[in-house]
């Protein structure tokens, strides 16, 4: 008995290792997703933390080294343009925080907070007192707000007045950033696991094979799983944009048909991908993979939880054009900042060409046995 159990455990082991991908999968990805967290967020000081400063002074800009001298007592601009300028505050090397400090209009602060360009904003005469307006709800904003007073006060200056007053009105709060990035994870869930993992199974259980003998066209076949998890997508978005709007406040401010467009593209270009994963999987484990793959880096990277544009600049121009990033903008536009039909034209048109590219490669590639 114990010789007959030792033999099926080997050969299950044999079976196991058999597989390159399944390896992959169960032992790398794994590692491989812990460096590339490990890399984005465990250095949290190395991060540069965009900051407006709004002043009725026409020479803020011009002023800002003086000032941020005074403040802090450090001398340490690293970039001096005529829009910005980066400063890394901290009296110990390892404690030091890097900022980058931009004037702007109080409309154009509001604007960029809701694009989440930057954490809060400073109303200062560039004298002696200074408001902190931001939104309390936002974890990124009040640690950026304590980093700037615990370096504003080490200096000790008794001229110095500062308040906090918090920003609750609709389109700048945390949760007005957030719902439109959950609008669009879901439109992705919907498509990669909704159909992507169903194809996968389909192949796994020889259904694939049946419908293969069929005289109905492969293509038609797949299009119709994605018409089906479409409606269940938009029942799914509306859902949450009821339950947003009646517990958060949340409403859209925008065109209703700017909405509808940017909702079928971006699951156009999902339901493409869907279909370029699930093509050549041959079981469960590498389905799972390869999905959590395409999945797993855009949830970091594309701003659905936080701003993007804390990482460095030289990763932004890739991360815009990832699709979900391209998908949350749109629908943050559309409800935090009212913009119509022309303004998601361009986006749109991308998604519906990743959306075609991946469909046309998938079904040319696709393993129907």
């Amino acid at each position: 008995m114990n010789n007959i159990l030792l033999r099926l455990v080997i050969s299950q082991f044999k079976i196991f290792f058999r597989e390159p991908g399944v390896v992959f999968w169960s032992f790398g990805f794994p590692i491989v997703m812990a460096w590339i967290l490990g890399i984005a967020f465990a250095n949290k000081g190395e991060i540069l933390r965009n900051v407006a400063i709004v002043s009725k002074s026409p020479q803020a800009i011009s002023a800002l080294p003086q000032w941020l001298h005074k403040k802090t007592g450090t001398v340490n601009p690293e970039l001096s343009t005529e829009a910005e300028l980066e400063w890394e505050i901290g009296q110990n090397p390892g404690e030091q925080a890097r900022f980058r400090f931009r004037a702007m209009t109080e409309e154009e602060a509001v604007l960029a907070l809701k694009r989440g360009k930057i954490a809060l904003w400073i109303e200062t005469d560039l004298e002696s007192n200074l408001s902190y307006r931001f939104d309390p709800n936002n974890a990124e904003a009040r640690l950026t707000y304590l980093l700037l007073e615990g370096a504003f006060r080490q200096q000790k200056t008794s001229e110095l007045k500062a308040e906090v007053r918090p920003l609750t009105m609709v389109g700048i709060r945390y949760v007005d950033f957030l719902i439109p990035g959950l609008m669009a994870m879901s439109i992705m869930n919907a498509c990669l696991w909704g159909i992507g993992w169903n194809l996968i199974e389909l192949r796994i259980k020889k259904l694939l094979r049946r419908m293969v003998a069929t005289p109905l066209k492969k293509s038609i076949f797949l299009i119709s799983h994605g018409l089906n998890r479409m409606v269940l997508s938009a029942a799914e978005m509306l859902l949450l944009y009821i339950f947003a709007y009646f517990y958060f406040d949340i409403s859209i401010q925008g065109s209703l048909s700017a909405l509808a467009l940017v909702f079928f593209s971006g699951y156009c270009a999902f339901f493409g991908i869907s279909v370029l994963i699930s093509s050549r999987v041959q079981n469960t484990q590498s389905g799972n993979g390869m999905i959590n793959v395409v999945t797993m880096p855009m949830f970091i990277l594309s701003g659905v939880f936080f701003s993007y544009h804390n990482f460095p600049d030289w990763l932004i121009p890739y991360v815009e054009v990832l699709p979900l990033t391209m998908l949350t903008n749109s629908l943050r536009g559309i409800i935090t900042e009212g913009i119509g039909l022309a303004q998601v034209i361009q986006p749109s048109i991308g998604l519906f060409g990743i959306g075609a590219f991946c469909f046309m490669l998938g079904l040319k590639l696709y393993r129907w046995h």
